[in-house]
């Protein structure tokens, strides 16, 4: 297995997240009882042999800050290398103002810390893809096809807003690269891709000469030029980009079937520690199809749900279809279905609150309701 170097992706992006986007960017946005999107990406890397990642940031960014630390969760805390936070970038003299113009662009920004890359090969990720890939099966076929780009791309029915899709041949590799697309076709890229370290550079170098800023247009534009292959993907995958999306991907990981393959043993997530007690749950309590992690107390009914560290769900409460932040508490007689609560969110007693599968409600972090 050749060494690697991880870049991930987490800037701030027009996205339909709301509430949730208010104080962080996607890869930030909490996940599946007890991780951050970020975890998945940066787990993949770390599974895969990477000793060396480096997390591009702009805007918003003081939670993903908070998360990582120095990268000793996920066994990156290094004296040489490590985990790298490559800071807010400008362009056109703009320190972070406007919208981001595209992850070439950043690529550009960070040239000097690319040049300094002593691995061989590369893998770039969004930091908001939740899916747990076999990073080191992917790099190996990268290696033994002879591409010069690899394109992780997801199943057919894997779609999110203003993708990337993929036309691939018999032989897996890529005929045309479209975008922004009103009926989607093809396949579904997961903003996942392997170079080696060289041609990224000259890519780089050759974007930045011409102004191009935006990564899957050199693609398109050179995929006559670049042997461009593609490496399917048919497990779980999903990107959080709006609510409803993160709505549905949060609930799908209630089935057992998509719950062991996102948390494959023999590829473990990492996350920041919550360092709190075990979970309570009285035995008044009602409690089916629901995550419960560490620092919950559970004393109503509870169904269908994904909880995060230390909720409260007192006595008489009703908690259906939810996905409640850390430290939430829902007070006696509460009663909520479909919505989505931010971090320490307070529900006062007797409150009923009701939304629906196909337009979940969201409360802003910290509110009182």
């Amino acid at each position: 297995m050749k060494s690697i170097h991880g870049i991930i992706f987490s800037y701030q992006r027009e996205n339909s997240l709301k509430e949730l986007g208010e104080s962080r960017a996607s890869a930030s946005v909490p996940f599946g009882g007890r991780y951050r999107a970020v975890d998945f990406p940066l787990s993949a890397m770390v599974n895969a042999g990477a000793m060396d990642v480096g997390v591009v940031l702009q805007g918003k960014y003081q939670s993903i800050l908070d998360h990582l630390g120095t990268g000793k969760d996920w066994d990156l805390s290094r004296k040489r290398g490590g985990m790298k936070v490559l800071p807010m970038f400008d362009y056109q003299s703009k320190l972070a103002q406007g919208d981001f113009r595209g992850r070439l662009d950043a690529l550009v920004c960070v040239r000097s810390y690319l040049a300094s890359i002593r691995q061989s090969y590369v893998v770039l990720m969004d930091g908001d893809l939740v899916a747990n890939l076999p990073l080191r099966d992917i790099v190996d076929s990268h290696i033994a096809s002879g591409a010069d780009i690899t394109c992780v791309c997801g199943n057919d029915s894997f779609y999110t807003e203003n993708g990337t899709y993929f036309d691939i041949d018999d032989n897996g590799k890529v005929k045309d690269v479209a975008y922004n697309l009103h009926r989607p076709r093809g396949y579904r890229g997961l903003e996942t891709y392997v170079i080696s370290t060289k041609l990224l550079l000259q890519l780089v170098d050759d974007a930045a000469s011409h102004d191009q800023v935006l990564w899957r247009k050199m693609l398109s534009d050179k995929s006559n030029e670049l042997n461009i292959r593609s490496y399917l993907w048919s497990g779980f995958a999903a990107q959080v980009r709006t609510v409803q999306e993160y709505y549905n991907c949060s609930m799908q990981i209630l089935q057992a079937d998509i719950r062991s393959d996102l948390f494959n043993k023999s590829r473990p997530i990492r996350a920041k520690g919550a360092d709190m007690a075990s979970a309570y749950i009285a035995p008044s309590a009602e409690c089916a199809s629901t995550l419960i992690p560490d620092g919950c107390f559970i004393e109503g009914i509870v169904e269908n749900s994904v909880l995060f560290p230390g909720v409260i769900v007192e006595e008489g409460a009703s908690v259906s279809n939810c996905i409640l932040f850390k430290g939430c508490v829902v007070r006696k007689g509460a009663k909520l279905s479909y919505l989505i609560a931010d971090k320490y969110v307070d529900v006062s007693e007797g409150c009923n609150l009701r939304g629906n599968a196909n337009y979940p409600i969201v409360i802003s972090k910290g509110s009182k309701v």
